[in-house]
């Protein structure tokens, strides 16, 4: 993937036009002018302060990320920040219908990491800065704009056999020590349009939900997955102009972050368990996850029952 300096955007291309002119909040723009007192960011409501304590002090089980092998390890960034209301709100994007694995599917932020040195954290930041254009230093972020990592999830196992790990940020918009403050959504993404064809942002709070507002949110349905019933997550989001689909994967992410930020369950039924460490363990125990990667590696019924069986 090709690194991007931040840039001041004053336009997209005529296709990423298309899809994010009437999008919602518009994020990271290197824009250094003072913000006006009209654009000053609306506080952390007491939901949402509540809800990044406990993201802060969540303490997740021990993880298999760092046992596997470099060519299996990718991070995401559940990047969060507060809307006008001081509600949360997490940033998602629609992968480029070009690419070969998931196009034209939801994911959030993220890829798979570089070195055995690189943690899950600068993984996902690295991964937001190529495709979005998040800086992956605060040092590069227009004050008084910061993200703090909040917290990391127990790591999901995709069908490419990749072994995901969820970290989650904020980006703050205040600056305790000077006072300045600035309103995330004033902000502009640099898209890397060969991976990303929109993004676009979500109410973490509405992942707990099985309606939100009058038009239909949520959308489940259970399908056998790792050898149990699994229930398959799908969210409609609703900018001024699209109708974007999240679910798969990038959908139960979401939830489980809700989930621990909101010490609630969902209003719809769900999988009770975080992650996939113990499969990926199994997993491991069969010789699968080498470091060696195949197109071909899927996840097929067989391997997961006989991961399954294992003690």
């Amino acid at each position: 993937m090709r690194r991007h300096l931040l840039r001041t955007v004053r336009h997209f291309s005529t296709t990423l036009q298309k899809q994010n002119q009437h999008s919602e909040p518009k994020l990271f723009s290197l824009n250094t002018s003072p913000p006006r007192t009209s654009e000053v960011m609306a506080p952390l409501n007491h939901a949402s302060q509540e809800a990044i304590t406990r993201l802060r002090n969540y303490i997740p089980p021990p993880t298999t990320y760092d046992s596997v092998p470099l060519s299996r390890r990718a991070a995401v960034l559940i990047l969060l920040y507060a809307d006008a209301k001081g509600d949360l709100r997490v940033v998602v994007t629609i992968r480029a219908k070009t690419l070969s694995s998931y196009a034209g599917d939801a994911a959030l932020p993220g890829g798979r990491a570089d070195t055995e040195e690189e943690t899950a954290f600068e993984t996902a930041r690295r991964e937001a800065s190529e495709e979005i254009g998040l800086p992956d230093t605060d040092t590069n972020l227009p004050p008084p704009f910061r993200v703090e990592h909040l917290c990391e999830l127990p790591a999901n196992l995709a069908k490419t056999e990749l072994v995901v790990r969820p970290c989650v940020a904020l980006l703050h918009g205040y600056d305790p020590h000077s006072g300045a403050t600035a309103d995330p959504e004033k902000l502009i993404p640099t898209l890397d349009a060969r991976e990303v064809a929109a993004v676009f942002t979500a109410p973490l709070s509405g992942f707990l939900k099985s309606r939100l507002g009058s038009e239909e949110w949520y959308r489940g349905s259970w399908s056998l997955w790792h050898n149990e019933n699994w229930k398959m997550h799908q969210f409609f989001v609703r900018t001024n102009s699209q109708v974007y689909r999240i679910f798969g994967m990038t959908g139960r992410i979401i939830v489980d972050a809700a989930r621990v930020a909101y010490a609630q369950e969902p209003e719809f039924e769900h999988n009770s368990h975080f992650g996939d460490e113990e499969m990926i363990a199994k997993l491991r125990r069969l010789g699968r996850l080498s470091a060696v990667r195949k197109s071909s590696d899927q996840l097929t019924r067989q391997t997961m029952e006989k991961a399954a069986k294992l003690s």
